[in-house]
C-alpha cells in the first residue's frame, strides 16, 4: 500500500511539471517577447556604468546590426568611461554598425572619458544641455607604501626576470627609467583617443588636442565645440533615429535578445574572475578612460 502510494505521489509530480511547461511554452507563444511581434522599428543599446568589459554591449550591437527589423539604432551613453580595450572594442563596433545602419547616442548623466570615446563614430550625437562629458584623457595612478611598511618593520622582496617586471609596484620608489616608460604608454594611448575621436567626429586632429587635456564640460559648452551635434533627451534621440530610418510615426523599440546564462556558466566565470584577480602580478598596472581616474 505504502509503496502503490509513493507511485502514484511520483506520477502526480512528473504530470504536474508536464502541465507547468506545456503552460509556460503557450504563454511564451501567446505573450512572449513582444519585440519578435514588431515589424520594424529602432534598436536601443545601454552603455551603463563602468566600462570593464565590453563584449556584452558588442554582442548586443552585433545583434541589432543583423536584425533586418531594425532600421537605425539609438547607443544610450551613461557611463563616466573605464577600461581602454573595452572602451575601443565598443567604440569599433558602433563605428561598423554606423557603416551599415544611422546610430544615434543619447548621452545621459555622464558620457565622459571612456563613455564619449565609444559615442564619438556615432551618426548623430544627443546630449543633454547638463550632461558631463569630454574628459579626453588618460592616467594611470599608483600607490607607494614603502614608508608605512618600514615603520612596522616589514620588507619586501621581488624576483623577477626583467627589469620593467614589476614597474609600479607599491614596495618602492618608481625609478625614472620606468616612469619615462611609462609615459610613453599614457602619450601613446591618448593619440589614440584624439585620433579616434578626430576621426569620429570629423574634426582637425589638431583642434582636438587642444582640448584634449582630460577636462570636463556640459553638453552644452560640447555643442559648441562640436563634440555633440545636438541637445535634446532619449525621447529627442529616438525620434531622430526614426526619421534616419526612415520610419514613419513613432518608432517602436527593439531591444536585442537576451544572453541565455546558465547556472555552470555563472560558475565558470566567477572562477575565472578571481584566478584573473590572484594572476595580475605585483605591478598592477591598468590603463583606463575613465573620469577622475583614466579617460
Amino acid at each position: 500500500m505504502k509503496r502503490r502510494w509513493v507511485m502514484w505521489s511520483v506520477i502526480s509530480v512528473v504530470v504536474l511539471l508536464l502541465l507547468f511547461g506545456a503552460c509556460v511554452i503557450v504563454a511564451t507563444a501567446l505573450f512572449g517577447d513582444k519585440d519578435q511581434l514588431v515589424s520594424e522599428g529602432v534598436g536601443l543599446v545601454e552603455v551603463k556604468g563602468l566600462i570593464v568589459d565590453g563584449q556584452e554591449t558588442v554582442r548586443q550591437l552585433r545583434a541589432l546590426r543583423k536584425d533586418k527589423r531594425v532600421k537605425a539604432v539609438v547607443v544610450r551613453v551613461d557611463s563616466p568611461g573605464g577600461v581602454v580595450g573595452p572602451s575601443q572594442e565598443i567604440s569599433a563596433e558602433v563605428k561598423g554598425l554606423a557603416k551599415v545602419k544611422k546610430v544615434v547616442v543619447s548621452m545621459g548623466s555622464v558620457a565622459a572619458s571612456g563613455g564619449y570615446y565609444v559615442s564619438a563614430p556615432a551618426t548623430v550625437i544627443y546630449a543633454n544641455p547638463g550632461t558631463i562629458t569630454a574628459s579626453i584623457g588618460v592616467l594611470m595612478k599608483f600607490s607607494n607604501i614603502e614608508g608605512l611598511m618600514g615603520k612596522v618593520g616589514m620588507k619586501s622582496f621581488t624576483l623577477k626576470t626583467g627589469k620593467f617586471k614589476d614597474v609600479g609596484s607599491p614596495w618602492r620608489e618608481m625609478t625614472p627609467e620606468e616612469r619615462q616608460m611609462l609615459q610613453s604608454v599614457i602619450d601613446s594611448t591618448h593619440s589614440q583617443f584624439v585620433k579616434a575621436v578626430a576621426e569620429g567626429r570629423r574634426l582637425p586632429v589638431e583642434q582636438v588636442r587642444q582640448i584634449a587635456d582630460g577636462r570636463i564640460m556640459s553638453g552644452e559648452q560640447a555643442l559648441a565645440l562640436k563634440l555633440v551635434d545636438r541637445l535634446g533627451t532619449l525621447q529627442d534621440a529616438i525620434a531622430e533615429a526614426g526619421r534616419l530610418g526612415g520610419i514613419q510615426g513613432e518608432p517602436e523599440l527593439i531591444r536585442p535578445p537576451k544572453k541565455k546564462t546558465r547556472a555552470w556558466d555563472l560558475l565558470v566565470e566567477s572562477a575565472a574572475e578571481r584566478l584573473g584577480i590572484l594572476s595580475q602580478g605585483e605591478s598592477g598596472v591598468s590603463v583606463d578612460y575613465r573620469l577622475g581616474t583614466g579617460w
